[in-house]
C-alpha cells in the first residue's frame, strides 16, 4: 500500500479518501445515487476544488461502465439523447467558468451547487406523491443546461437529472439504465476538456482509477444488492443530512 501511495504521490489520508470515493462511486452508480454527493465535498477539501474533479472523473467513468453493463437491457436511448444538446451547452459554460475562477471560488461553487441539488432532493422528498414535475419544453432545456453545468463544475448533476427522469415516469430499472448511459456519455466528453483546458488530469489520474477498479466493483456489487433490500427512504434522509453538513463545511 505504501508503495502504491508513493508511486501515485498520495498521502495516507488522500489514499484512504480515494479508496472510499471509489467504493461509493460504484455503490452510487448501481444503487443509491445520492450517496455520491457525500464524498464530493470531502474530495474538494483533501485535493482542492478543481484537482478533486480530476481525481473523481476517471473513477466515475469506471463506475459508469459497471452501471451501463448492469442495466444494459433497461436503457431508453431516446430519453438519453433528448437532453444531450442542452447538457453540452451547460457543460461548455461550466468549462469556461471553471477555467477563469480561482480554486477557492471553485470550492465555494461546488458547495453551492451541491446545496442547490440537495434542495431539489429535499423538496421532492417532502412532496412525495404530490410532487408534480413540469413537462414544458422550457423544463427539459433548463434541466439539460443545469445538468451539464453542475456535472462540469462539481460532478453533482445527479439530483437535477433525476428530476428530468422523474418527469418521464420511468420505472426503477429503466431509470437506472438511462441515467447510467447519459452520464457515461457526458463524463466521456468531459475528459478532453479537463485534460486540455483545465489541465487537472494527467496519466496519474487514469492509473489511480485503474488501481481502484476492484473498489469500484465492490461498491457496484453491494449497490446492486442493497437497492433491493434497504429502506431507501431512511437511507436518503441520512445521505441528505450528511451531505448538507459536508457542503456547508466547504462554504464556511
Amino acid at each position: 500500500m505504501d508503495y502504491v501511495l508513493h508511486m501515485l504521490d498520495l498521502t495516507g489520508i488522500q489514499g484512504m479518501v480515494v479508496m472510499l470515493t471509489a467504493f461509493l462511486v460504484g455503490f452510487s452508480k448501481t444503487g443509491v445515487s445520492g450517496v455520491l454527493m457525500l464524498v464530493i465535498p470531502v474530495l474538494a477539501t483533501v485535493f482542492g476544488g478543481k484537482d478533486s474533479t480530476g481525481v473523481l472523473l476517471p473513477l466515475l467513468l469506471v463506475g459508469d461502465i459497471f452501471a451501463v453493463w448492469s442495466y444494459r437491457r433497461s436503457i431508453d436511448w431516446k430519453k438519453v439523447l433528448a437532453p444531450l444538446p442542452w447538457a453540452l451547452i451547460g457543460l461548455f459554460l461550466g468549462a469556461v467558468v471553471g477555467r477563469v475562477i480561482a480554486d477557492q471560488v471553485f470550492v465555494i461553487l461546488i458547495g453551492t451547487i451541491i446545496l442547490f441539488c440537495l434542495g431539489i432532493l429535499v423538496y421532492t422528498e417532502k412532496m412525495g406523491k404530490n410532487f408534480t414535475v413540469p413537462t414544458g419544453t422550457w423544463f427539459y432545456i433548463t434541466a439539460g443546461i443545469l445538468s451539464g453545468f453542475a456535472t462540469m463544475i462539481g460532478n453533482a448533476a445527479g439530483p437535477i437529472f433525476s428530476v428530468y427522469l422523474l418527469a418521464l415516469g420511468l420505472h426503477k430499472n429503466d431509470f437506472m439504465g438511462t441515467n447510467a448511459l447519459f452520464f457515461f456519455i457526458i463524463n466521456s466528453i468531459k475528459v478532453p476538456v479537463q485534460v486540455f483546458a483545465w489541465h487537472n488530469m494527467e496519466l496519474q489520474s487514469f492509473i489511480l482509477a485503474g488501481v481502484m477498479v476492484p473498489m469500484v466493483a465492490l461498491g457496484a456489487a453491494l449497490g446492486l444488492w442493497v437497492i433491493k433490500k434497504i429502506n431507501e427512504r431512511f437511507f436518503r434522509y441520512l445521505i441528505i443530512c450528511m451531505t448538507a453538513l459536508s457542503a456547508l463545511r466547504l462554504l464556511i
